[in-house]
């Protein structure tokens, strides 16, 4: 499977966090590789959607709508931290 960039999920981000994620940079629990949420790899076929690292592929966040609700599983994110606007 052929993965997306973290673009591809920009309105289920801003669903889970009511705003604008792919900005917002993360760190790898795995790697320790900082990078913004687009440019993450984004699977969207599995049982939800999982976002992996772009450097070692390691699992960064899980999210799974269930009844109407979002769940975002974040253990693979050391830091996540929103962009300032200018």
């Amino acid at each position: 499977m052929e993965p997306l960039d973290g673009n591809a999920i920009a309105g289920t981000l801003y669903d889970a966090f009511g705003t604008e994620m792919t900005t917002a940079t993360g760190r790898c629990a795995n790697c320790g590789t900082t990078r913004q949420l687009a440019e993450t790899r984004v699977y969207l076929r599995a049982p939800g959607t999982v976002v992996r690292c772009a450097t070692c592929g390691a699992v960064l966040l899980v999210l799974v709508e269930i009844r109407g609700y979002m769940c975002v599983d974040a253990r693979g994110l050391d830091a996540l931290e929103m962009t300032q606007a200018t």
